[in-house]
């Protein structure tokens, strides 16, 4: 019997708040412990990395389109995330992104806390990203 791919396998977690920071090209300068924990990378690995390594497949292009839109432009920007774990398990987050501004009001960065998306944000969410997907795949 063949195990299923990790891919498809869901992580869940019910506690606990993922912080990271970013520059403004999306490589991490700041993952706290959970974020560690939860992705399955150590500080160092995700440090210096674009933000991107926990990319799950699975979201549409379009959502990343829109969230960069939106903090480029100074706004803060909230959504439902599939994400990747380092060992290939998918975890969902309720994420919440803001723009770090300088003393000029220049954008110089940007911070993300995340916390577990719940069951009902999923299925809100997945038929939608599905269909966007599928439209990019056309």
């Amino acid at each position: 019997m063949t195990r299923p791919d990790p891919i498809d396998q869901e992580y869940r977690f019910k506690d606990g708040l993922i912080v990271s920071s970013t520059d403004l090209k999306g490589i991490i300068t700041y993952a706290n412990r959970t974020f560690c924990n939860i992705a399955g990378y150590t500080k160092q690995e995700l440090t210096g990395k674009n933000h991107n390594i926990v990319r799950h497949p699975d979201m549409p292009k379009a959502a990343f389109k829109e969230l960069w839109e939106t903090i480029r432009s100074g706004k803060e920007w909230t959504g439902i995330v599939k994400n990747l774990r380092k060992d290939g398990l998918y975890y969902w987050v309720y994420s919440h992104i803001t723009p770090v501004m300088n003393e000029e009001g220049e954008i110089t960065g940007y911070t993300a806390a995340r916390r577990p998306a719940t069951t009902a944000e999923i299925e809100e969410v997945v038929p939608v990203y599905k269909a966007l997907v599928e439209e990019e795949n056309k």
